[in-house]
C-alpha cells in the first residue's frame, strides 16, 4: 500500500459499547481514531477541533440526531466521508442521511467484516 498519511477517524454513537465494537473491529492501519461522542453536539465540537476525514454516525441519539448531525458536519467539511451505523432499517431514513451527505449505511447488527467492508467502500 502506497503511505499516505493516515485519515482520521471519528465515531458518533450513544452507546458505549457500539462505540469500542466500532474501534475495535476496524482494521485498517490507515485509520486513526482522533475521538468518540456520544450525541451530535458532541460530535460537532469534537469534529471542529479534530477535523476528522471519516465519520461514522448513529442516527438515534440525545440532544441531536444522526441526520442533523450529519447536515452540520457536511456544510463544515464537504468532502467528509459518512458512514451511518444503525438499527433503523427502514429506507426512508436512509434515503435521508445520504440526501444530507452520508456516504453509506450499515445496519445494526453487523459483523466486523461487513463494518470493514463498509469502510474500505468508504475509503475508495
Amino acid at each position: 500500500m502506497n503511505a499516505r498519511r493516515p485519515m482520521k477517524l471519528m465515531i458518533v454513537d450513544d452507546s458505549n459499547i457500539m462505540r469500542r465494537r466500532i474501534e475495535r473491529s476496524q482494521q485498517f492501519e490507515e485509520l486513526q481514531l482522533v475521538g468518540t461522542a456520544g450525541n451530535g453536539l458532541e460530535a460537532i465540537e469534537l469534529f471542529k477541533r479534530t477535523d476528522p476525514d471519516v465519520v461514522t454516525m448513529d442516527l438515534t441519539m440525545p440532544r441531536m440526531d444522526g441526520i442533523e448531525c450529519i447536515g452540520r458536519l457536511v456544510a463544515l467539511k464537504p468532502e467528509v466521508r459518512i458512514l451511518v451505523i444503525s438499527a433503523l432499517a427502514d429506507k426512508a431514513t436512509a434515503v435521508e442521511a445520504m440526501e444530507k451527505g452520508a456516504n453509506g449505511f450499515l445496519n445494526k447488527p453487523f459483523t466486523d467484516r461487513q463494518l470493514n467492508e463498509a469502510f474500505a467502500e468508504l475509503m475508495r
